[in-house]
């Protein structure tokens, strides 16, 4: 199978493409932009891999994506913008390429008659849920720009299936963390922070719930629906270990040899919500389950940042 994965580049992206290189025998073309959440540092480790091939292009232009999808038989859909602070900042970005972006490959797959496409989204798209788990016939109550442009996106994809057949299936994962994640999101900033002797930013009181989801455990759970969802479908991906954040802190507090003093409360976001849970008995039942508990994943990706600085060091310093 020759599989074309936007924003290959990326946190997500690259860890599915060394994921889909190091487990089976197909080939790869990334087709991404290179923004400020993707670079080619990433991806140093597969380079010369005879299968893995790379294109600089923009899921916004028809034209360059026309070109560079011709030819393969599936596409797995990770380019997006995707941190919620820089859409509360500025959200025309989020809507132009998380949408306008997301129709551009759905017509382009659909035109080429591409055999599979698997859409990657999110469970913020179901809003905060204070008891029990979102489930995928939840309805959708996204409370940011960027969730509201991934709720788009998602229902711009089904919407290709209803409408032209097109073989897509969804994915709504929740929060990934580990290796190649730009130090803005949570626990790659806490982590570099406290590496620099620096103290963690925590918003609010620190009890917003998260359920975090070690990124390889999400790139097996994308390839299985990949070749085995049903199309038309959505399925969420979850690790089912919701966890305050406060209590993340002290994890990684642990982890760096470190206290109460790294920590500063902070301002709250605006619109923050306070948990996400979703219900993952239907990728279960697929033949999915998570490989890595919350604190093993959680030393691993410590151990990751602490031996690779000159990956995350030159991406901190542009901030």
């Amino acid at each position: 199978m020759k599989i074309f994965v936007t924003g290959g580049a990326g946190f997500i992206g690259s860890n599915y493409v060394r994921w889909v290189l190091a487990n089976t025998d197909h080939e790869v073309t990334v087709f991404d932009a290179l923004t400020y959440a993707g670079n080619m540092s990433t991806l140093k480790d597969v380079d010369d891999n005879k299968r893995y091939s790379f294109v600089k292009g923009n899921i916004c232009q028809p034209g360059d994506v026309d070109a560079a999808m011709r030819g393969h038989d599936a596409v797995v859909h990770f380019a997006a913008e995707s941190h919620v602070d820089r859409s509360i900042e500025g959200s025309e970005d989020f809507i132009l390429t998380n949408c306008f972006g997301t129709n551009v490959i759905m017509d382009a797959a659909r035109r080429l008659e591409v055999q599979r496409v698997v859409h990657i989204g999110t469970d913020e798209v179901y809003g905060s849920v204070e008891v029990g788990s979102s489930k995928e016939t939840d309805g959708l109550e996204p409370r940011s720009p960027y969730s509201a442009s991934k709720a788009g996106s998602d229902l711009i994809a089904l919407s290709y299936h209803a409408t032209h057949g097109l073989p897509v299936t969804v994915t709504r994962c929740t929060n990934n963390f580990g290796p190649y994640q730009y130090p803005e999101k949570a626990i790659p900033l806490f982590t570099t922070n406290l590496l620099d002797g620096k103290k963690i930013p925590l918003y609010g009181d620190g009890l917003n719930e998260r359920d975090w989801l070690y990124v390889d455990d999400h790139c097996t759970g994308v390839h299985l629906v990949l070749e085995k969802g049903n199309v038309g479908e959505i399925y969420n991906i979850g690790a089912g270990n919701e966890t305050a954040n406060r209590v993340l802190v002290d994890k990684l507090l642990a982890l760096h040899g470190k206290d109460e003093s790294s920590v500063q409360y902070v301002e709250d976001r605006k619109g923050h919500d306070r948990r996400y849970s979703v219900d993952i008995a239907k990728i279960t039942k697929l033949g999915w389950k998570r490989e890595r508990s919350l604190d093993e994943a959680l030393e691993e990706t410590v151990k990751w940042y602490r031996d690779n600085r000159w990956w995350w060091e030159p991406l901190k310093d542009k901030k």
